[in-house]
């Protein structure tokens, strides 16, 4: 067992290492615990112990495992979940949670982040407004009890806030070290859902489906030229970037969900997806430990298809662009 000590000692490390470099460990816990400064430095440096009542604030303000932090076997893990609904976030909050927390990762100076993509990860779409809106615009039809965007497949618009939120969001992911896996699945959720929406009435103008097929392509041949050069970079821009930094592997049989793993000077999170959009977020060490184990071995056993073996990315990217041809032919 920790001594009360070492203990607090541990808590404020990981509520430290949980806040973005921009922001004061001090100010926070300060303003937190309505103390002054130096009684938070004292608190902090473990010269004052914590009240029960003080600990419970900051584990339930950090989302701070308090089995985690006693070192106490459980096999129960503590998550902080983004639940998009009427009831629950919006997509706006949403959003913002989502670019607080890429900033957070892109403020420490040693970070890595592994996507698991069943799907095409979210931030690619950001960087194109059609597939961008077209997501936002399903997620809210098929997913989320929400009225907030019913009327708006006629015109593929967003709020341009919403938009701007989301290019901020894809400019941040791309300054981050990624490892993506991608798998023949990957690609066919939003083939599909584009084929849904068109065969239920859902465009009320059949060239924006096409509109749609013309956004895939070039999304599509951008990251495969992001996936050649090895880093990426802003669509309709010259490529510039630290080679290495964007690795994508291709799995031929696995991949069962959408998981990420971030780790950041040391100190690892994990992000699980549910009900497709919504988030699961998670420090405890032993569950990160086992999501990185997984991971590192499904790496191992797929193929590097960025940077080099040129014919496996260029076979992997064609069968995609076959299957865009083959949506358009089934809608003309």
């Amino acid at each position: 067992m920790k001594t009360a000590q070492s203990t607090q000692e541990s808590l404020f490390t990981v509520i430290k290492n949980s806040l973005p470099a921009s922001i004061s460990l001090v100010h926070d816990i300060s303003e937190l615990l309505n103390i002054s400064y130096d009684s938070a430095y004292r608190r902090i440096r473990g010269e004052k112990e914590l009240s029960m009542d003080e600990l419970k604030i900051l584990s339930q303000h950090y989302k701070v495992s308090i089995d985690a932090l006693f070192n106490i076997p459980t096999n129960n893990v503590v998550f902080k979940s983004t639940f998009l609904s009427d009831q629950g976030v919006s997509f706006h909050d949403w959003m913002k949670v989502t670019l607080f927390e890429l900033r957070r990762i892109n403020s420490f100076k040693e970070k890595e982040f592994i996507y698991s993509a069943k799907d095409i990860p979210i931030f690619h779409y950001f960087r194109f407004p059609d597939i961008f809106t077209f997501k936002v615009l399903f997620w809210h039809k098929a997913l989320i009890s929400s009225a907030e965007f019913n009327d708006s497949f006629n015109t593929l618009e967003l709020d341009e806030g919403l938009l701007e939120m989301g290019k901020q969001i894809a400019v941040i992911y791309s300054k981050i070290p990624t490892c993506e896996l991608w798998n023949e699945e990957t690609f066919n959720s939003i083939i599909r859902q584009i084929e849904f929406c068109y065969v239920s009435g859902f465009f009320f103008k059949k060239e924006n489906a096409f509109r749609l097929c013309d956004s895939l392509e070039a999304m599509i041949h951008h990251l495969q030229r992001e996936a050649e050069l090895g880093f990426r970079f802003t669509p309709g821009t010259s490529p510039e970037g630290i080679e290495g930094s964007f690795k994508l592997y291709f799995n031929e049989v696995l991949l069962g969900d959408n998981t990420i793993f971030v780790k950041t000077d040391g100190n690892s999170t994990a992000y699980l997806t549910y009900n497709v959009i919504n988030l699961l977020i998670t420090t405890n060490p032993h569950f990160c430990q086992q999501i990185e184990k997984s991971l590192r071995v499904l790496m191992k056993e797929s193929t590097l298809i960025s940077s080099t073996s040129a014919k496996d990315r260029n076979r992997y990217f064609i069968r995609i662009y076959e299957k865009i041809s083959a949506l358009r032919k089934k809608m003309e």
